[in-house]
């Protein structure tokens, strides 16, 4: 992770949202670095729970410093699904999926803490996924990429090596049934050592 550029891309879109009263948190490599081991990442994911009301809001917040499609974020507010936002600067890449009704992605909305991404004494906060949700969230992106992502796996290791102590395993457990990911979960948790 870059956290320099990472935050300079990341902190307008985190303003905005804030400003808007969006709800967000951010997930991806970004939250499993800060929950376990870094690495280099060229984008920020977020969830945010987007409704067709903000559209014009947020574009009109964020264009100039960032390249952002209007169609496109009303389409993936329209369709739950995601869209991203350039910052010109930086030229990294901010995905952001709006937020699913399932009923697991309201539980992990409900369980994001304000946590810094730096190690800075007056860093800012941002909303971050919990590291639960960040191991859940990627163990399931794991099985869509067809289990063969070793940043993805790494990502889970790095988590449950550093939070191995603080994790609600009940937690884990009782999600990873619902998302189909259980056998992934006791794989990882056995390759972290932790089984």
């Amino acid at each position: 992770m870059n956290p320099p550029d990472i935050l300079a891309a990341l902190t307008p879109v985190a303003d905005a949202l804030e400003c808007l009263g969006i709800a967000y948190h951010i997930g991806g490599s970004v939250a499993s670095s800060a929950h376990g081991i870094a690495r280099t990442t060229l984008d920020v994911d977020l969830v945010a729970d987007l409704v067709l009301s903000h559209v014009r809001p947020l574009v009109e917040t964020l264009q100039g410093t960032y390249y952002i499609d209007e169609e496109m974020v009303r389409e993936a507010v329209q369709q739950r699904s995601s869209f991203n936002v350039i910052h010109l600067e930086t030229v990294l890449k901010v995905d952001v999926f709006v937020l699913k009704a399932r009923p697991y992605d309201r539980e992990a909305f409900r369980r994001m803490r304000r946590d810094t991404l730096d190690e800075a004494g007056d860093a800012r906060e941002f909303y971050v996924a919990s590291p639960e949700d960040v191991i859940l969230n990627k163990l399931e992106w794991y099985r869509l990429g067809g289990g063969v992502s070793d940043r993805q796996w790494s990502d889970v290791l790095g988590v449950l090596k550093v939070q191995k102590d603080s994790l609600d395993y009940a937690y884990l457990r009782r999600w990873a049934v619902d998302l189909g990911v259980s056998d992934l979960l006791d794989r990882a948790l056995e390759d972290a050592g932790i089984a």
